[in-house]
């Protein structure tokens, strides 16, 4: 009886530890719309679905290239999955006046929100861009990955199917 009050114990406490290790937003950051207007971070949604959060700067070329290249497809994973993504530019006062010329120019039809100070990157323990979060439909980040290079993308997407289909990211 002793060892299966221990087990019992054991497994409550490891999944209580195993809770506590879920990660999800913020919601009390502040960042702004390209229209200049402030958001709190816990706007960012999309009714239970997928969303890839990436962070990026107008500078990076790794990050210009994976927002390109993840342009071309868009359509077509938020046809399948529902997905949305939602790109966060960590540019500074100096050249967050760039942002918008540099999403209209890009084509790109991501919600864009500004970082100017960089509470939302330092929150995500975000040190180098790009740095792309997936989370699930509950709010919960399920993946992560930092930096890119062609066929990157696959591997995102592959997660994305897996997000929105409720299937266990290993």
């Amino acid at each position: 009886m002793k060892k299966i009050l221990f087990t019992l114990a054991f497994a409550v406490m490891a999944l209580g530890a195993f809770a506590q290790n879920i990660k999800t937003l913020p919601e009390n950051i502040t960042i702004k719309a390209l229209d200049g207007h402030t958001v709190q971070t816990s706007a960012i949604q999309n009714d239970g679905k997928p969303i890839i959060l990436s962070f990026w700067a107008t500078w990076c070329k790794p990050c210009n290239r994976e927002l390109n290249t993840i342009k071309e497809v868009y359509e077509e994973w938020q046809e399948e999955t529902g997905v949305k993504l939602v790109a966060i530019s960590i540019d500074d006062a100096r050249s967050a006046a760039k942002v918008k010329p540099h999403v209209d120019g890009n084509g790109w039809e991501y919600e864009v929100y500004i970082d100017q100070n960089q509470d939302f990157k330092r929150a995500m323990n975000v040190v180098n861009v790009p740095h792309t979060f997936i989370i699930n439909g509950k709010g919960e980040i399920v993946w992560e990955h930092t930096s890119f290079v062609e066929g990157s993308e696959e591997e995102v997407y592959e997660i994305v199917k897996k997000v929105a289909a409720g299937e266990p990211i290993e």
